[in-house]
């Protein structure tokens, strides 16, 4: 041990040093930076083709999308403002009946 350590003085240690500093990022990449699709893939996770959303391109096929999008906001609107009247509606019981047992 003490002829490696008595080697390993001045610019030898530098040049060791110097060689770990390089060697080291190098072989971590390449041991864990290899074969990734193999280690890390998780199948199903993205959505095929069939799933994803496909983009009108006709002007009939834009049309109907677009009145398809106007019926849904349209549904939402009813029963957002069905919610809204029935919260309003259970504020101003609430408020009837603090007014009355007062």
């Amino acid at each position: 041990m003490s002829a490696i350590l008595r080697r390993l003085q001045g610019g030898n240690l530098e040049v060791f040093k110097f060689g770990m500093y390089v060697i080291f990022p190098i072989g971590w990449m390449y041991y864990f930076g290899t074969n990734l699709d193999d280690r890390f893939s998780v199948p199903g996770f993205w959505p095929t083709a069939e799933q994803s959303h496909k983009i009108p391109l006709e002007k009939e096929e834009i049309d109907r999308e677009l009145a398809r999008m106007r019926t849904v906001d349209a549904v939402r609107r009813k029963r957002r403002l069905q919610q809204e009247a029935m919260e309003a509606q259970a504020q101003a019981q609430v408020a009837a009946r603090a007014e009355n047992a007062e």
